[in-house]
């Protein structure tokens, strides 16, 4: 769910971003730029109402109002007591666990997929193809406005489709159907700009680029843009998931930040070597995927954790 009201979001700026060809015809562009700030605004005043966590509170001491906190979220009739007392022993059963103690030997594939997950998520060109694909239609000659109207208006019911089918096919293979879905569209990207000078192909190449960036973009958003950040909180163990989150997030970021900041030059050096590039680390991240990653469809956290269980 996250995930298809991130794509909604993005698909919402993405269409407000086009108004200054129009806007800017009779309102100055730093009212628009001002714009962004009502969302801000918004956001800002809505934490007033947020109620504090009630694992911070059981952490701080305040036993009372982490029930109280609870019974509020839960509904008047619901009993919190039980998960109340749940929290409390976790709390006490993470109280002295640091970053290093992710690094023992009991939680090496754990951390191998998650943070293997996170670097193959990112470093299969995502952020970069999202943010550049205005200039990689202009580049391919495929009309910029054109190409961002459909991008916006597919993404959200593709992030929706992936949220039903998660957990009808499960997390393995929708990841790898997803991960497959990246390659094969990189590997038309890599083509459409091969091909672009060659006699014959000049007026295909535009849309074979268009449907590449298409496909790219639905099926991350079906499976590789949520599926990591959902099989991370699961193949932790509870007292590990504060800290392996923290890593895994930065890993994700970091990653991400590098692969935008040199997106642009790698579109310079060549484009269809970038695209080819990133479709190799896509079809690794089927390998990987195939190798390591357990499927956790229908098991509670328990079960994933049992000694015996897929993670052993």
């Amino acid at each position: 769910m996250c995930e298809a009201l991130l794509h909604l979001a993005i698909s919402c700026c993405k269409i407000v971003g086009w108004q200054p060809y129009y806007l800017g015809n009779f309102m100055a562009w730093r009212t628009i730029a001002l714009i962004g700030i009502i969302p801000c605004l918004i956001q800002f005043f809505g934490l007033f109402f947020i109620p504090e966590s009630p694992r911070w509170l059981a952490r701080e001491g305040g036993d009372e109002e982490c029930k109280v906190v609870l019974q509020k979220l839960r509904g008047k009739e619901a009993n919190v007591m039980k998960e109340t007392r749940e929290i409390m022993i976790c709390v006490d059963a993470t109280a002295n666990v640091s970053m290093g103690s992710l690094f023992k030997k009991k939680y090496t594939r754990q951390l191998t997929i998650g943070v293997g997950l996170m670097l193959l998520q990112q470093l299969s060109g995502s952020a970069g193809i999202s943010y550049y694909a205005g200039s990689i239609f202009e580049l391919a000659g495929f009309p910029s406005r054109i190409g961002m109207t459909v991008l916006s208006l597919v993404v959200v019911p593709k992030a929706i489709l992936g949220l039903i089918l998660v957990e009808r096919w499960g997390r393995r293979p929708l990841l790898m159907v997803s991960a497959l879905g990246l390659c094969l569209s990189c590997i038309f990207l890599a083509l459409s700009f091969g091909l672009k000078g060659v006699p014959g192909f000049v007026n295909f190449t535009p849309t074979m680029a268009f449907i590449g960036v298409l496909t790219f973009n639905m099926m991350f958003a079906a499976g590789l843009g949520a599926l990591p950040w959902i099989i991370m909180s699961e193949i932790f163990p509870m007292d590990m998931k504060a800290v392996a989150g923290s890593l895994v997030a930065i890993t994700n970021w970091f990653t991400g930040w590098i692969v935008s900041y040199c997106f642009n030059f790698m579109l310079i050096w060549s484009q269809s070597g970038t695209f080819s590039i990133f479709a190799m680390i896509s079809g690794l991240t089927i390998l990987f995927a195939w190798c390591l990653v357990p499927e956790t469809r229908g098991l509670s956290l328990e079960e994933i954790q049992l000694p015996h269980a897929i993670l052993s």
